[in-house]
């Protein structure tokens, strides 16, 4: 467990380790400017199974012919039993969390976690936001409520938004001739740093030539920004001397 209070495999991408745990809280208790819109989750479901009174349920079970009844099934659907992300974080509180990614990024815990699950229950016709919302407590340890489907859009909607506004401020900063060359590189190194440590607290195993093909990628991308910072500066000055 890091000193934020998650819990990781060994990365060099890991900022520290600390065995103390936060403490307890849920994602009602959100501090964060998105808090508000978790009023309208949904409560975690009772438990609805039937019980009947101790002498009739007796002599019924004991009625000969009468089958004993079958265990009751999980209403817990399949393939969210199966569902392995975030496994690697059990036990870590939300605020622990939340704190982690605030210190980093631009994006809360919970938009986090919903962002990965409508990526994962992605389907042809659309994203499963019932089945993310109302199985939330099971898919994500840190998320200690069910969600509306509304409230899973709302997160999705904010993650997405950020995520276009981050990369509008990055990609200016690196074209107003803010940054050195250098400077940039320290910037996307950190940055990568910490989505791929990100990748690995959800269980993504990502391979060498995978994180070599998206380390390229963004170097590529970071090219094309240079050479057309580089041009929007020369047309400037030679507007500014034609001027004169």
């Amino acid at each position: 467990m890091d000193e934020d209070g998650l819990n990781v495999p060994d990365s060099d991408a890991d900022p520290a380790t600390d065995s103390a745990a936060g403490p307890d809280s849920s994602v009602g208790a959100e501090s964060d400017a998105d808090a508000a819109s978790d009023a309208d989750t949904a409560s975690t479901e009772a438990d609805g199974t039937d019980e009947t009174d101790g002498a009739d349920g007796a002599d019924e079970s004991s009625m000969p012919g009468v089958p004993d009844p079958e265990p009751e099934e999980s209403d817990v659907p399949e393939d969210v039993q199966k569902y392995a992300r975030f496994k690697k974080m059990d036990g870590a509180q939300y605020d622990r969390v939340n704190e982690f990614l605030r210190d980093r990024t631009y994006i809360t815990a919970r938009e986090w976690a919903i962002a990965r699950l409508c990526s994962d229950f992605r389907t042809e016709t659309g994203v499963e936001m019932t089945k993310i919302g109302e199985n939330l407590p099971e898919l994500v340890p840190f998320m200690t409520d069910t969600y509306t489907p509304q409230a899973v859009n709302q997160a999705r909607a904010s993650f997405e938004e950020k995520v276009r506004k981050a990369g509008a401020t990055f990609l200016y900063g690196a074209m107003c001739d803010f940054f050195t060359a250098e400077e940039l590189d320290d910037v996307m190194y950190e940055s990568t740093e910490v989505a791929k440590f990100l990748l690995e607290v959800e269980g993504v195993d990502l391979s060498v030539e995978e994180e070599l093909e998206a380390e390229e990628r963004i170097s590529s991308v970071m090219r094309e920004v240079r050479e057309a910072s580089e041009e929007l500066r020369e047309q400037d000055e030679a507007e500014s001397t034609s001027e004169d």
